[in-house]
C-alpha cells in the first residue's frame, strides 16, 4: 500500500476502505507518511468529500489514536454535551450541574479557548483553586459519588486529529465538514460516552455562517455517533450574537451561577434548559419530554442545580463561597462604559466583533498555549431588538490594561448597528435532528 495510491484514489472521487485510512492515518501518526502527502490527501477530501461510512471510519480510527476512556464503572448511561463554539456560550457550566442534579452521571472533558471562542477550561480556572487535571482514576471515581466531574482533555486523547488539525489549519482546509465532523467525533468517543446532545452553532459568530451548512455538519455528526453505536442527537443554534451577555472567562462564570440562580440572559437560559432536556432523554430518565422539561425547570427554580455545582467545586478543590461572593472570582482594575451614539432600536450585535474585542482585553489567545487575563472581558447592557436612548451603554468593559481597553473600546462601537426600525430577533433553537433525519 502506497499514500500517494491513495491520494490519486481520493482526488479520483473514490471511497477509502478501514484498512487504507488506517495506514494514512496510523502511517501520519508514526512520522512514516510526511506533511506535504497528508495535505494533499486532506485537498483531495475537501473537494471530493467522504461517504459517511468513511467519515465514521476515520473517525474511529482517529479517536483510537491514543488514549481512550473507559466510563464502564460509571452507573448509568453516560451523556456528553459538545458545542461547536462561540461567543458568550457558557452552557456547560449551566447544563452540567442541571443535569447531574437530576441523577444523570456527566463525565465531561472539555478543552481550552482558541480565537474568539471561549474554553471551559479556562472558564473553570478562574474559580480560586479549581482543579481540571484529575487522574483519569479520580475523574470516574468523583463522577460515581458526585455525578458530575468537569475535568481539561488528555494530551494523549485522539493525538492523529491534533496533527491532522494543525496540517488543515495550514493548508487551507478546515472548511471540509467531513474533516470538522470526525474531528469533533474523534475527541468526543475517545472520551468514553454513550451518547451525545451535539449543539451546532449558526450565523456570524459561528465557523459555520449558513443554516445550510450548520445543518449538514450537525447531520454528518450525528450520522457519524448513530453509525459508532452511540446515541446522538444534535440542535443547530443561533450565533448571530453573543449567547450570553458576558463575555470573558470570570464574567461567563459569574453568568452561569447568575442562571443556576434563576438570574442570566433568557436566551442562554432556554438553551441550557432544552440541552438539559435532551441529556435526560438520551440517558433515558423520561421518555416525555414535558416531564423532561419539569425536572429541569425544578432544579433551576428549587436550586439544587446551583448546589451540584458548588459541590463539584469544591470537590475539585475550588472555593465554594463563590456562589455566594462573586467577588472572589478575579476582578478587573478598569472599567468603561460604551455609549449608544444615537437612539433607536438594537438592529445587529454582531458576536464575532465582541469575540475579538475580548480577546483584545486578554480574555482570549491567538495562539494555544498563549496566556490569557481570566478577569477581562465585557458586559452586554442591551440585546438584540431592545430600543436605546443616545448615550446609554450598550456594553461595560473590564480591563487591567488602558491601551487594551482603549483599542477594544474602538472595536466595541463598531459591534452595535441601530437603525429606527425594530428587528426580527432569530430564534435561539432552528431545529432539532434525530439518527431518523440522516
Amino acid at each position: 500500500m502506497h499514500a500517494v495510491d491513495l491520494i490519486q484514489k481520493k482526488r479520483d472521487g473514490q471511497r477509502l476502505s478501514r484498512a487504507e485510512l488506517e495506514f494514512l492515518i496510523q502511517g501520519y501518526v508514526e512520522g512514516r507518511i510526511p506533511d506535504y502527502q497528508m495535505a494533499a490527501w486532506a485537498m483531495a477530501v475537501y473537494f471530493q468529500g467522504m461517504e459517511p461510512e468513511e467519515i465514521t471510519d476515520l473517525t474511529l480510527i482517529m479517536a483510537h489514536s491514543g488514549d481512550t476512556l473507559d466510563l464502564s464503572s460509571i452507573h448509568g448511561v453516560k451523556v456528553d454535551k459538545h458545542s461547536t463554539g462561540g461567543v458568550g456560550d457558557t452552557t456547560t457550566l449551566i447544563v452540567a450541574p442541571l443535569v447531574a442534579s437530576c441523577g444523570i452521571p456527566v463525565a465531561k472533558m472539555s478543552g481550552r479557548g482558541l480565537g474568539h471562542t471561549g474554553g471551559t477550561v479556562d472558564k473553570l480556572e478562574s474559580i480560586p483553586g479549581f482543579r481540571v487535571d484529575l487522574q483519569p482514576q479520580e475523574f470516574i471515581s468523583q463522577v460515581n459519588r458526585l455525578g458530575l466531574s468537569l475535568v481539561g482533555q488528555t494530551g494523549q486523547l485522539a493525538p492523529a486529529d491534533k496533527l491532522l488539525y494543525a496540517l488543515r489549519d495550514v493548508t487551507a482546509t478546515v472548511e471540509s465538514i467531513p474533516l470538522i465532523a470526525s474531528s469533533i467525533m474523534s475527541k468526543k468517543i475517545a472520551a468514553g460516552a454513550d451518547g451525545f446532545v451535539l449543539d451546532v452553532k449558526v450565523g456570524q459568530g459561528a465557523f459555520m455562517k449558513t443554516e445550510a451548512d450548520a445543518v449538514q455538519l450537525a447531520a454528518t455528526m450525528v450520522q457519524i455517533g448513530t453509525l459508532a453505536g452511540r446515541v446522538t442527537v444534535a440542535l443547530v443554534t443561533d450565533m448571530n450574537q453573543p449567547l450570553g451577555t458576558r463575555i470573558g472567562n470570570a464574567l461567563e462564570v459569574k453568568e452561569a451561577i447568575l442562571t443556576l440562580k434563576g438570574d442570566g440572559s433568557p436566551r442562554l437560559r432556554e438553551l441550557c434548559v432544552q440541552l438539559s432536556v435532551e441529556m435526560l432523554l438520551l440517558a433515558g430518565k423520561t421518555q416525555d419530554r414535558h416531564e423532561a422539561e419539569r425536572l429541569v425547570e425544578e432544579r433551576l427554580k428549587n436550586g439544587d442545580g446551583l448546589e451540584k455545582f458548588r459541590q463539584l467545586i469544591e470537590a475539585q478543590g475550588g472555593e465554594g463561597r463563590v456562589i455566594e461572593d462573586l467577588t472572589l472570582l478575579p476582578q478587573a482594575n478598569y472599567s468603561q462604559d460604551i455609549p449608544a451614539p444615537k437612539g433607536g432600536f438594537i438592529q445587529a450585535i454582531d458576536p464575532l466583533t465582541i469575540g475579538i474585542c475580548a480577546m483584545e482585553l486578554g480574555a482570549g489567545r491567538e495562539q494555544k498555549d498563549a496566556p490569557i487575563d481570566l478577569a477581562v472581558g465585557l458586559e452586554l447592557q442591551t440585546q438584540l431588538g431592545d430600543s436605546v436612548q443616545k448615550g446609554a451603554s450598550l456594553a461595560k468593559l473590564y480591563a487591567n490594561d488602558p491601551q487594551a481597553m482603549e483599542r477594544a473600546a474602538a472595536l466595541a462601537k463598531e459591534a452595535f448597528t441601530i437603525g429606527a426600525e425594530k428587528p426580527v430577533v432569530p430564534p435561539t433553537i432552528y431545529r432539532k435532528i434525530l439518527a431518523e433525519d440522516v
